[in-house]
């Protein structure tokens, strides 16, 4: 029995590193080391709004005071993205390809440091999961925080919010807001993607799952009651698309020293009531954030 609950285990590290180094883009990875924790501190007030065109790619950058340095010519990371209509199928896509594609970089020896320290984190989670959770389970400290943000009041936040926001800005024709809206959605749905193929390979009970004083150990590939894993634990949607929309905002409209603060002390208010209402684990918490963060800021909102 000892020797099945430790095959178990290290097959779910193998599954967390695989599922990492897929959710992690290639752009900028060196900045996500400093970006995933400065999003945690509220750090992301950072420098004035620049205006962009949509279709804005220079043709050349400009060279320096010495005229012996010729201009570069423009590549792909040049683009500004912003969020139309048109474009998302095509943009949709083009992530897809990055987040599928990654695990190449790394295999070449790129980008080692961010994926080890959300692997390294959400292991040592995961292997005190079992000790962290009974409390959550047991404590009735968090009740008013369960009822005010339950799963159905978190997740109609994380859809309204763009939505409303994109309504607004069509009626003040807003064409800033709008590509905002739609870049959030688009943030969305590339995370829907990763946490159904999470799901489906992890199946993971979730804590509400198990008695309350039951054994919390002996959790991944024991869930097989939803389709596509659906029902599943790890990792935490809400967490990875409350921190998805939470960055776009904040990243957007980080002139407004108030927006980071106020986007993602909600994303962490949502993804801690997942924590404390039973349906996640911390490590499922703290890898959905991780992902969802890195999506937003390095796919998404790429050249940005």
């Amino acid at each position: 029995m000892i020797r099945v609950h430790l095959a178990k285990q290290w097959a779910c590290f193998g599954v967390l590193a695989a599922l990492t180094v897929a959710a992690a883009p290639a752009a900028q990875c060196q900045e996500f080391a400093r970006g995933s924790l400065a999003c945690l501190s509220l750090d992301c007030a950072v420098a004035s709004a620049k205006a962009y065109s949509f279709d804005a790619i220079p043709d050349t950058q400009e060279s320096s005071s010495s005229s012996s340095n010729s201009p570069k010519p423009a590549t792909s990371s040049d683009y500004v993205r912003e969020g139309e209509w048109r474009k998302l199928p095509a943009n949709f896509l083009h992530d897809q390809k990055d987040m599928w594609l990654f695990p190449v970089k790394v295999a070449e020896g790129h980008h080692w440091l961010p994926v080890l320290l959300v692997i390294g984190a959400t292991a040592a989670l995961i292997g005190t999961d079992a000790k962290t959770e009974p409390y959550f389970r047991q404590t009735d400290a968090f009740q008013d925080t369960n009822r005010a943000l339950g799963g159905t009041v978190s997740g109609a936040i994380i859809a309204v919010v763009p939505s409303a926001f994109y309504v607004a800005s069509l009626l003040r024709k807003d064409s800033y807001g709008q590509g905002t809206s739609l870049l959030a959605g688009e943030a969305v749905a590339d995370d829907a993607v990763l946490m159904v193929v999470a799901k489906a390979i992890t199946r993971r009970l979730r804590p509400s799952d198990i008695p309350v004083n039951g054994n919390y150990n002996d959790t991944f590939f024991q869930n097989h009651k939803g389709t596509l894993g659906a029902g599943c634990s790890f990792p935490s949607g809400h967490a990875m698309m409350s921190f998805s929309v939470a960055t776009v905002f904040a990243r957007r409209y980080r002139q407004h020293r108030w927006v980071p603060y106020v986007a993602y002390g909600v994303a962490t208010a949502i993804s801690f009531s997942r924590l404390t209402s039973g349906a996640h684990f911390p490590s499922d918490v703290l890898f959905g954030a991780a992902t969802g963060f890195a999506i937003a800021r390095f796919d998404v909102l790429r050249g940005q």
